[in-house]
């Protein structure tokens, strides 16, 4: 391998104290997959599908029983 000449020389100390700076990187993780809907908004959901579908039964009993009486 060809050796790369640095414009800069490293320069260590002959006598003192030697100070090492430790500079802290980002680490990334895996990508965490979250759900379109909550689960919270899963069951009001279907509970308001419940509602729905037993007001449309009542009203669809509501025109037989008219129906029958005209």
């Amino acid at each position: 391998m060809a050796e790369v000449k640095s414009m800069f020389c490293e320069v260590l100390p002959k006598q003192g104290q030697l100070s090492v700076e430790d500079v802290n990187t980002m680490v990334l993780c895996n990508p965490k997959l979250l759900p379109l809907k909550s689960l919270t908004l899963e069951k009001l959901e279907k509970m308001q599908q419940v509602a729905q579908n037993t007001i449309h039964q009542q009203e669809m009993a509501e025109k037989i029983k008219q129906q029958v009486t005209h």
